[in-house]
């Protein structure tokens, strides 16, 4: 027997509660930090670090998530059978704990793996790393999810109904404070520098962070082990349930050619095994777990706020004034929306829809909740449209794509053979990138007034070039750059690079960047920088001369040209080769706002009426199912995403808005034909039978058939 000290609940100085409940309040605030802190930043590590493309980011992000949903089953029964909840919220800790520090080791820069021909991969070590990390995470969360507020449940007396109802409240906040804090730091840790030899957005301290949290949740929850109240493992009623399923479709089966009396329902072919009772809440519980059945949907858009709209911010804008918002803190919208919208919706709306006299069922609600989430993802879809207008348009297979810039101050003429673009450049000026058919690209020519220089073209395929033009004393002087882009600028950064229009090699700096000597009318390579200005630096054969650049935004891209460096300063003009993102990131408000509104509605609901429907002892097997369905929402996604093969990003959104719009209708004809019970009088029931069956028992009539007629019966006969 472990022992309890009776007196906790009454010390003054714990203001009645036992003190061991504040190291699991604390354990679950940490332990949740942890997991929406490196769940917040890890779509954009998929993409930014491991470089992943999009739908495998996505795929990967969702099969995660999936796989901490299901865990959760094999957490309560291992709990529940075996080693208790103390015993496994430990193991699996220590599990969860090592899991996250795996996934900051992987995620550093500097580690570095070795193909057999000496070339550098540092890729498969960090994904072997993440991927083990990302196990052990999922295993460690989703294990110690069902145990930890059933493990606070268990500190309190059976009179201390007040206190526990108070601790579940501060343990829900500590839910919402951990996502919250941890969803607005680690995206400012990632937007970091670090590295030792290469500077990275600073991925190990964003799941170091982490980590480290959920070294303090072991530790804490650890140090109060004493001072817990420790029940002992009773059998997992699901297992139980499981098992009376099984028996009574096994039951059926083997009867199913005999003559036998219909039985009522199919489950009263577990009748010969099991008693009335257990079968009776089985029956209840299965009724609501129908209704399960099409929620997954909801959870398939639900979840999507971490992958594809995250994925989504990184092509808008974030400039907030005097704030730079990074993509996944966009993420923060939800809690900080769910923190306000929860008691206004509680206080105000409900009140007043009652006040109209509407009967505003919990299955009602939440098909309003679904019926949201799919205006959300229309939303994003409309968002999204906007978003793509301002994407460039770059070469598929069998095009080119050319600019062509004039540095000379005289106009010039380019031709690009028979039937192509004939181009007029006037001094100091450029084209904007034009679509080319590679195999017809085959001469050039660069008229200056009379005197004009043409050359053959090398096969030009799926690039971007820029055709660099100048009239020189001697001669005209041609050179096409590859421009190696292939895609908006990652993360939101702006990639310059310089060309040299000085009459001799300059050493070209731009915030301490180096971009080394740049030959005369040469092109550098592109750097990647952060939005703002930057300090640019020239140094020539003659003079040194120091401007400061325009403001630059998010995910441009821009070719600087160095047009003189002398007493009179630096001139220098800007091409644009890439836009910046116009699409502000405050667009993305409206569809959080109504995703956060279906969840208020949806998820709260959907919780109150499962626990209001469920037989008291079986309302852990319908949490598990709810969990369940937060899982198949994430493999949905893994499979629509897949499957649709969809190749605009907005249609992708309208789909699955058409889908969840579907169900929510096959959902409401379904809600409309349930009948809601009160699981206390169906039990209260069930005592009177039992009351009646024991009393008819020890009176000697046997076989006696009651209201439930041949189950009692024969359960009556069987125990005599």
């Amino acid at each position: 027997m472990e022992k309890m000290k009776k007196p906790r609940s009454s010390a003054p100085s714990c203001f009645g509660f036992p003190i061991s409940i504040f190291f699991i309040v604390i354990n679950e605030f940490c332990e949740r930090f942890s997991y929406y802190g490196m769940r917040a930043v890890l779509v954009l590590y998929f993409k930014f670090f491991l470089h992943w493309d999009d739908n495998l980011s996505t795929v990967i992000y969702h099969t995660f998530v999936a796989l901490c949903y299901l865990t959760p089953i094999l957490g309560a029964i291992v709990a529940d059978s075996w080693l208790g909840k103390f015993k496994t919220i430990v193991s699996l800790s220590i599990v969860y704990t090592i899991g996250q520090v795996v996934m900051a080791v992987g995620s550093i820069n500097d580690l570095t793996d070795y193909n057999r021909d000496g070339t550098p991969d540092r890729l498969s070590v960090h994904i072997a790393l993440s991927v083990v990390g990302l196990i052990l995470i999922a295993f460690g969360t989703g294990g110690i999810k069902p145990c930890v507020a059933a493990f606070g449940g268990d500190q309190f007396e059976d009179d201390q109904e007040k206190q526990r109802s108070v601790f579940f409240s501060i343990f829900y906040l500590s839910i919402n404070a951990g996502s919250l804090i941890s969803t607005v730091v680690t995206p400012i840790l990632r937007g970091e520098e670090c590295g030792i030899h290469t500077k990275q957005r600073c991925y190990p301290l964003a799941f170091g962070v982490p980590a480290a949290l959920m070294a303090v949740a072991l530790v804490v929850f650890i140090v109060g082990s004493s001072m817990y109240k420790k029940v002992l493992p009773q059998g997992n009623i699901m297992v139980q349930v499981s098992k009376c399923i099984a028996f009574a479709v096994g039951n059926r089966f083997r009867h199913r050619s005999k003559q036998f009396p219909k039985r009522e329902h199919w489950l009263d072919w577990a009748s010969e095994k099991y008693d009335n009772r257990l079968i009776t809440q089985t029956k209840m519980v299965l009724r609501v777990l129908f209704l399960y059945i099409p929620l997954p949907m909801f959870w398939a858009l639900f979840d999507q706020q971490g992958s594809r709209w995250t994925l989504q911010a990184t092509t808008m804008n974030g400039d907030f004034g005097n704030m730079q918002i990074q993509p996944d803190q966009m993420q923060t919208v939800n809690p900080i929306l769910i923190i306000v919208m929860v008691p206004v919706v509680d206080a105000v709306v409900y009140p007043l829809i009652k006040k109209c006299r509407i009967n505003f069922t919990p299955l009602k609600r939440m098909t309003v909740g679904m019926f949201l989430a799919a205006m959300a993802f229309v939303a994003a879809a409309l968002v999204q449209v906007q978003i793509d207008k301002t994407l460039p348009v770059f070469p598929v297979a069998g095009q080119t794509q050319i600019k062509v810039i004039n540095l000379d101050i005289a106009e010039a003429k380019v031709n690009f053979g028979p039937g192509l673009h004939d181009i007029s450049l006037p001094s100091q000026g450029e084209t904007d990138y034009f679509m080319l058919d590679a195999a017809s690209l085959k001469t050039l020519t660069v008229s200056y007034g009379s005197r004009n220089k043409s050359r053959t073209l090398a096969a030009l395929g799926q690039k971007r070039y820029t055709l660099e033009i100048k009239n020189n004393t001697v001669d005209i002087l041609d050179e096409l750059v590859l421009d190696n882009i292939s895609s908006k600028p990652e993360e939101g950064n702006n990639l310059i690079r310089f060309i040299n229009n000085l009459p001799s090699t300059a050493n070209i700096t731009m915030n301490n960047i180096n971009f080394g000597e740049v030959q005369t009318w040469f092109a550098s390579n592109y750097t990647a920088f952060q939005k703002g200005t930057k300090k640019i630096v020239v140094t020539d054969s003659s003079s040194t001369c120091q401007q400061q650049s325009m403001p630059f935004g998010f995910g441009s891209a821009y070719t600087i040209i160095i047009n003189e460096c002398g007493s009179s300063g630096l001139k220098i003009r800007y091409v644009q080769d890439i836009p910046p993102n116009t699409v502000h990131m405050a667009w993305q408000i409206p569809q959080y706002f109504l995703m956060t509104c279906g969840e208020v509605v949806f998820s709260v609901t959907g919780l109150e009426f499962s626990y209001s429907q469920a037989p008291s002892n079986m309302k852990s097997v319908l949490q598990a199912g709810w969990l369940l369905t937060v899982a198949v929402g994430n493999i949905i996604v893994l499979i629509v995403a897949g499957a649709s093969k969809l190749d605009e990003q907005w249609a992708e959104y309208v789909l699955f808005a058409a889908l969840l719009l579907a169900v929510c209708i096959i959902f409401a004809i379904m809600a409309y034909f349930y009948t809601y019970v009160d699981p206390a009088e169906v039990e209260a029931q069930l005592d009177e039978e039992e009351k009646k069956k024991k009393k008819e028992m020890e009176m000697g009539k046997e076989g006696t058939a009651y209201e439930n007629g041949d189950v009692i019966a024969k359960v009556s006969q069987t125990e005599m």
